[in-house]
């Protein structure tokens, strides 16, 4: 009998903890783009796939400003304007999303932004909204770009630590 309340138990966790990581990494809470002040790309993205929907965005239409993070292991060179688009790059410190959150809601007061869209992977955006939301009360949008699909586990398992780290051991912005 106990062995059969121990075999509950853990299948009970396994499908919360499976259940909780497809709520927030697989499918998190998303935003499609509205108008505002400003779209920015966050940073640590070789292919730059974040900054160029980031300026796409900007092109449409959605915003003036393009906020590009260039951080990184590897920093990659700051985008090309597309026509009538401010682009703003930036190296975060630290150089992390709290850095980019920190940096951005600088910007957000400087500037007297009301909205700002913030472009993440996808498994990033539940970390990168908590931490936006901690460093500025302006109203935000979170319009991901898909994950690679080949990474999605280490994302996932990156985004754990990540997210316990901001909840538990860094909890300013």
């Amino acid at each position: 009998m106990a062995r059969h309340r121990i075999r509950t138990v853990v299948v009970l966790l396994v499908v919360v903890f499976l259940g909780a990581t497809a709520r927030l990494f697989v499918w998190p809470a998303t935003d499609g783009p509205a108008k505002a002040d400003a779209v920015v790309a966050l940073g640590g993205d070789p292919g730059q796939r974040r900054a160029h929907q980031a300026l796409e965005l900007a092109r449409e239409g959605y915003a003036p400003v393009a906020v590009i993070s260039l951080g990184g292991i590897r920093p990659v060179p700051c985008p090309r304007s597309p026509g009538r688009v401010e682009v703003i790059c930036f190296r975060a410190n630290p150089l992390d999303t709290r850095g980019e959150a920190e940096y951005v809601a600088r910007l957000v007061h400087r500037r007297r932004w009301r909205s700002i869209i913030v472009v993440p992977e996808k498994t990033q955006s539940t970390r990168a909204r908590l931490l936006f939301k901690r460093c500025t009360a302006v109203p935000m949008r979170m319009v991901p770009v898909d994950d690679r699909g080949s990474r999605i586990v280490f994302d996932i398992a990156y985004e754990w630590g990540a997210l316990l780290k901001a909840l538990v051991l860094v909890r300013s912005c």
